[in-house]
């Protein structure tokens, strides 16, 4: 039975404002489309890039129905003035995920990261920022259905918890991963509104939301940095497939589509991976001092010349003498540019010797002339002796295939024992067959860069970035040298060999030693229960580290189960999948292909990690290995000290459970036959 609602009740209002938004943003959409550009461009080029420029416009400008157009208000108290907040007495703000004006171009929605909205997130009751009332609302489906009011000057009222605002943050998930710019809290904001020009580090313990708030930052750098870094580009970089797919929904939701996503093996695909180091190798491989040989190797090819070059124009010989010649490639080594940008300024330095001897002959050259003269045959067979070309992928094969050649460039770097670690066991005939490793085609992308710049981005996002190894972050480092970065991570969840110590050291390896670090330490995402649990781990995996403190009301569900039979484990999956919101079961990599054959069996059907989840199939089988950076609402754990014993080493392990155990946002089943690793059971017994 329906309930009459007075036409001046407040959500009647609110409701008029949504659909007249709405109607807004409609029109906004269709006057792009509308447009007419026949008569304004040049040429077909013109034409082309305007184009593109309006489908992009038109796509940012659409009207997701199951997404809120605005999810707050900002009424503020007092008209603007020299010592007061943006606003004007009686003015209000409805704060979205995108602006939106009227026909006469009056703002029906304010962007969130526009400065008049940042009162939303940062006022409070000691600064109540010249606000006297912040409405958030509150959504079923695309429907507003609640509204909260909160009036800062009243102390009873902004000391209160907001309860939609709870109630979002706590809201069942189905499908990717979702922006959160109606829940961002202070402490996040002021990381998402930090400048371009400076790199920040967050580290962030699980549910604290630092990968939410990397990609609002960059949804807010985009918005307030548009032209710059639309000419600069920005790039997400996270950990894996399945991670990227999770997140790629946040900022095309945020009206942002011109972000690339990729993985750090995306970066370095010079050559094809097909091959696998074993940890040692690999941690010797990922170390900073590689880059130091591969230097070393790549300049052993310059070569002092022992002989003049004579350069024949006419019936006039022009010669260089070696001594010169010396002296011009000593100066190209001391001015430290690219190897590859070196050999190309050599002929041209040879060739400007030559237009000198000209000129003091009485002749006139030009630059047509001087160009003419590093086309030399004898130029060129000069450069060529002195400063051959070099391939970065053979010249990284050589190292790994050439015990003497190796030795020769790591005397002094690596001693004798990491030398023949890293030496492949059998000679491989060339690039295309030779059986390159991920740590591999790491350093030939350092190679490359030796050769020739990397080309440099306005801003990136490292996702994930404990895992990454010191010659991993220069390769990321490459990509920003110009630029500026935001890295995420968490320090306990470090799951490699190599894994971050600290993040000083890590920003150094990525030549961004100003960076700043901050550190979150509120959880959002993960219960009370959960992340208790959890965090006996951190003093043998982490110590030092802040533990994560759940901020949420509910404090979740959440058992430990001792089973006898593998039956229990998909019956505890049946029993979690009778809640709203996704469901997964996480387990040892080598014991997922039984447990997927015994959800078959069952007749449960589930997805790989990465595979979007739908209202009829919930429940993802994950792998230990990767399920880092996912998070679903209910999670049944399958055997913990299986997940520790698939790591090559015990606290490798303990930090892979650490990752497992806090994957879940609403409840979680720790499923075990064997004993739980001694680090989770308390003195008394779980």
């Amino acid at each position: 039975m329906s309930t009459s609602v007075p036409a001046d009740d407040p959500l009647t209002r609110e409701r008029s404002h949504l659909a007249a938004s709405r109607a807004a943003l409609r029109a906004m959409r269709e006057d792009v489309e509308s447009l007419d550009i026949r008569d304004v461009t040049a040429n077909w080029v013109n034409a082309e890039v305007l184009s593109r420029q309006i489908d992009e416009r038109i796509k940012a400008l659409a009207d997701l129905s199951d997404t809120p157009l605005f999810f707050g208000r900002l009424d503020y108290l007092h008209a603007p003035g020299a010592d007061q907040a943006e606003g004007a007495e009686g003015e209000r703000f409805y704060i979205g995920r995108r602006h939106v004006h009227d026909a006469d171009g009056d703002p029906m929605v304010i962007d969130w990261r526009a400065p008049v909205s940042q009162p939303f997130y940062r006022a409070s009751k000691k600064d109540p920022m010249d606000v006297g009332l912040r409405r958030r609302f509150g959504y079923t489906g695309g429907d507003l259905t609640a509204y909260e009011d909160e009036h800062l000057s009243d102390p009873a009222e902004a000391a209160a918890t907001s309860k939609l605002l709870q109630q979002e943050i706590e809201r069942p998930r189905v499908g990717p991963m979702r922006d959160i710019v109606a829940t961002i809290q202070p402490e996040q904001d002021e990381i998402v509104r930090s400048g371009l020009g400076g790199t920040v580090c967050v580290q962030g313990g699980p549910g604290t939301g630092k990968t939410a708030v990397g990609l609002h930052r960059v949804a807010y750098l985009l918005y307030a940095h548009r032209e710059r870094l639309a000419r600069t580009g920005t790039l997400v970089i996270g950990p894996n497939r399945s991670f990227l797919h999770y997140i790629e929904q946040v900022l095309p939701a945020l009206g942002e589509l011109t972000v690339q996503q990729a993985t750090v093996d995306d970066l370095v695909a010079h050559v094809e991976v097909r091959g696998t180091d074993d940890a040692a190798a690999a941690v010797i491989k990922g170390d900073a001092r590689m880059a130091e040989v591969l230097r070393r190797a790549l300049y052993s090819h310059v070569t002092m010349p022992t002989e003049a070059v004579v350069v024949v124009r006419g019936s006039r010989r022009w010669r260089v003498p070696s001594y010169e010649l010396e002296e011009i490639v000593r100066q190209l080594l001391e001015r430290d540019i690219r190897y590859g940008a070196a050999r190309e300024a050599l002929p041209q330095r040879i060739a400007h010797a030559v237009l000198v001897q000209m000129e003091r002959s009485g002749e006139a050259p030009d630059d047509r002339v001087q160009d003419a003269v590093a086309r030399n045959s004898a130029v060129k067979a000069a450069v060529k002796a002195i400063w051959p070309q070099v391939d970065p992928a053979k010249l990284v094969l050589r190292l790994l295939t050439d015990a003497d050649f190796l030795a020769e460039h790591a005397a002094g770097v690596l001693d004798e024992d990491e030398q023949k670690t890293v030496l492949w066991a059998r000679p491989v005939r060339s690039v295309k067959s030779a059986p390159w490793s991920v740590a591999d085609a790491v350093l030939v992308d350092e190679a490359a860069d030796l050769v020739q710049r990397t080309h440099s981005l306005g801003h990136v996002v490292l996702d994930e970035a404990q895992d990454l190894s010191p010659m991993q972050y220069r390769a990321v480092g490459r990509r920003c040298t110009t630029g500026s970065a935001t890295v995420l991570g968490d320090l306990a969840q470090g799951t490699t060999p190599w894994a971050t110590r600290s993040w000083e050291e890590a920003l150094a390896h990525l030549g961004k030693r100003e960076g700043v670090v901050e550190e979150l330490t509120a959880g959002f995402r993960v219960p009370t229960d959960v992340i208790t649990y959890a965090s006996r781990l951190l003093e043998h995996i982490a110590p030092g580290l802040t533990p994560v403190a759940s901020v949420r009301e509910n404090p979740g569900f959440f058992e430990v189960r001792t089973i006898t039979d593998p039956s229990e484990v998909v019956a505890a999956c049946e029993e979690l999948l009778g809640n709203e919101g996704s469901t997964g079961l996480i387990a040892a990599d080598a014991r997922v292909p039984a447990l997927a054959e015994a959800l078959t069996a069952a007749g449960i059907s589930c997805l790989a990690p990465g595979e979007e989840t739908t209202r009829e199939t919930r429940l993802t089988l994950v792998p230990a290995s990767l399920a880092k950076g996912l998070e679903y609402d209910y999670v049944v754990l399958d055997e913990p000290q299986a997940v520790v014993d698939g790591e090559p080493d015990e606290r490798t392990g303990l930090r892979r459970l650490y990752v497992a155990l806090t994957r879940a946002v609403s409840g979680l089943i720790v499923t075990h036959s064997a004993p739980v690793p001694a680090q989770l059971a308390e003195s008394n017994g779980e």
